[in-house]
């Protein structure tokens, strides 16, 4: 699998990288027979199927981990649950193969071509002149220019995911028509193909307010675009329901319903037991042997393009000494945490050594491991010793009175996620860390995390494409919405600019992120890789082009029409 690319090597879609529950897409591989033989785990496993070998006509019935309350997909408080709901009823722009390569989708552009001219690099393209959102509006150079507004960092009042790319632009102008549209940065841009590829925002979200707070619990189906409409959206109930848009111009969906249920991890396993939804997860030993006596039924394994990471916020009391939070990673036995993860399941991997690069891609190199991370509880307790931090007499440190303990809430009722969070509670106590499980709901997973409410949380950083080094802000700068560590700098913003994002070759931008990584995980100690893992799904025998959104796993980095997805003959 070298030479891959999604967030590691290549190009990127916009916002690549976004916010899943932890552990729900982290497993490993086994028969569905219950045995031992493992399995094959492919870099891609999704049941890809022509058009003319699929039905027209019937349903699908998907889970997902919650029917988020902020369905703006470039929002910073967005989730990848939010881009997977997007990516059904607005524009896919642009599709991209397993592997990263990265086309314009007819249905949407006659034309796409990247040049360089006066030293800058410039992006033409042509609008189909039949492209039009639900509202009425054409799709023109509008859209684009607002989407590149909102997500330029021009305006801090736009709570964006990410200014990656788009901060480099430079402009988004007319041609000879509307339909025509110029993209020019301000030099030469390494990751040209970047821009627009997670979709575009409908021109009607023109100021920070719009962009912020519209699509709360709001999901807007008339500023959406595509084959299918959103026809109920029901944020209480979490479920959300999709189905054929009669202003669509292009190949006809085949589907005549699809319908999301927000669902926690026991109640999706017996909802694909009892037929009520044709895909699950099953990534876990548990989960494989539920499903091992269904019949008509198919278990996809693949490469999962995301990592299971532990985060702690640096401006909790507790957690502002650098030494604290080293200590609190350093306490972790990660091959404990696999060993969990993957009981049973015959699966392993190289360390996750990067926040932005997987050991598949060229140019990896473990950052963490240079950084100094590994599992060694003598020198963690070292560390507290000389933070201040003196033992009491229940064995939990204590200063100036106040215990060391750290609220680490679950947003998860399955076994194996409560198993690995028991498990780093034993081996933070072994150091005198009070590490505090709280059970809470899913549905509370994106909001409890954008607001804070938490010290230690894990969850997956789930990648949307092969250009991970472009997220290299967007994962260590001090104004990042996906990393709420607190531990971002100026003087690190700086480095970034200076040594990153000055770049001109992608090859030159990622030696320069892998170069500078270890460096700035020393400064900062705020986050930490656990592991990748595969993509496990069972699904209903006959559902073919599985996964067609980012984020989702069982293409790898492949965005492919939802129009396409459907029920083979």
């Amino acid at each position: 699998m070298k030479g891959t690319t999604k967030l590691m090597g290549v190009i990127a879609l916009s916002g690549a990288l976004a916010l899943a529950i932890s552990g729900c897409a982290a497993g490993g591989t086994s028969g569905t027979d219950g045995g031992n033989e493992p399995q094959e785990t492919k870099s891609a496993d999704y049941n890809p199927q022509p058009r003319e070998n699929l039905k027209e006509g019937g349903e699908v019935h998907f889970g997902i981990n919650e029917i988020t309350p902020q369905m703006n997909p470039f929002n910073g408080n967005g989730s990848a649950d939010t881009t997977r709901l997007a990516q059904w009823y607005n524009p896919q722009v642009f599709l991209m193969s397993p592997e990263g390569e990265v086309s314009a989708n007819p249905a949407y552009l006659d034309d796409w071509d990247i040049s360089e001219k006066d030293g800058k690099t410039v992006i033409t393209m042509k609008v189909n002149e039949k492209a039009v959102w639900n509202d009425g509006t054409p799709i023109d150079y509008t859209a684009f220019a607002a989407t590149w507004k909102a997500n330029s960092g021009e305006d801090e009042a736009y709570e964006a995911s990410a200014t990656d790319g788009y901060k480099e632009i430079e402009s988004v102008e007319p041609g000879e028509t509307d339909k025509d549209v110029i993209v020019t940065f301000k030099g030469e841009f390494a990751w040209p193909s970047m821009p627009f590829l997670n979709g575009i925002l409908n021109p009607a979200v023109n100021s920070p307010e719009v962009f912020n707070t519209a699509y709360i619990e709001n999901a807007h189906p008339e500023w959406g675009a595509g084959p299918y409409k959103l026809t109920d959206f029901d944020i209480n109930g979490q479920t959300v329901t999709f189905e054929p848009n009669e202003k669509w111009w292009g190949n006809a969906p085949l589907l005549d319903k699809v319908t999301f249920t927000g669902l926690d991890a026991s109640a999706s396993i017996n909802a694909f037991k009892n037929g009520e939804i044709d895909m699950v997860g099953t990534n876990t030993k548990d989960r494989l042997a539920q499903v091992a006596d269904m019949k008509d039924v198919t278990t996809y394994r693949s490469q999962q393009t995301a990592k299971t990471i532990i985060i702690l916020d640096a401006e909790k009391p507790q957690l502002k000494d650098i030494a604290v939070r080293q200590a609190f990673f350093m306490a972790i036995d990660v091959d404990q945490q696999k060993q969990i993860a993957w009981n049973g399941l015959d699966y392993e991997e190289a360390p996750a050594g990067s926040l932005n690069m997987y050991d598949f891609q060229d140019g990896y190199k473990d950052s963490f491991s240079e950084a100094g991370l590994k599992f060694d509880v003598d020198a963690a307790k070292k560390l507290l010793d000389d933070a201040g931090w003196t033992e009491g007499s229940d064995g939990i440190r204590e200063k100036d009175g106040v215990k060391l303990e750290i609220v680490y809430p679950v947003h998860s009722d399955d076994p194996t996620i409560e198993a690995l969070a028991k498990a780093l509670q034993q081996q933070e106590k072994a150091i005198g860390i009070d590490l505090q499980i709280e059970k809470r709901a899913p549905a509370d997973f994106s909001t409890d995390f954008s607001t804070k409410n938490w010290d230690g949380f894990s969850l997956r950083f789930t990648d949307s494409d092969p250009f991970g080094p472009l997220y290299f802000c967007q994962l260590y700068c001090s104004d990042s919405s996906l990393n709420l560590s607190g531990t971002g700098t100026a003087e690190i913003d700086e480095k970034i600019k200076d040594q990153v994002e000055s770049q001109t070759t992608a090859e030159d931008w990622t030696a320069a992120t892998m170069k500078l990584e270890p460096d700035i995980i020393k400064e900062t100690w705020g986050v930490i890789p656990l592991y990748n893992g595969p993509s496990i799904f069972t699904v209903k025998d006959g559902l073919a082009n599985l996964t067609p959104e980012p984020y989702v796993g069982l293409d790898l980095f492949g965005v492919s029409p939802v129009e396409n997805v459907g029920w083979e003959k």
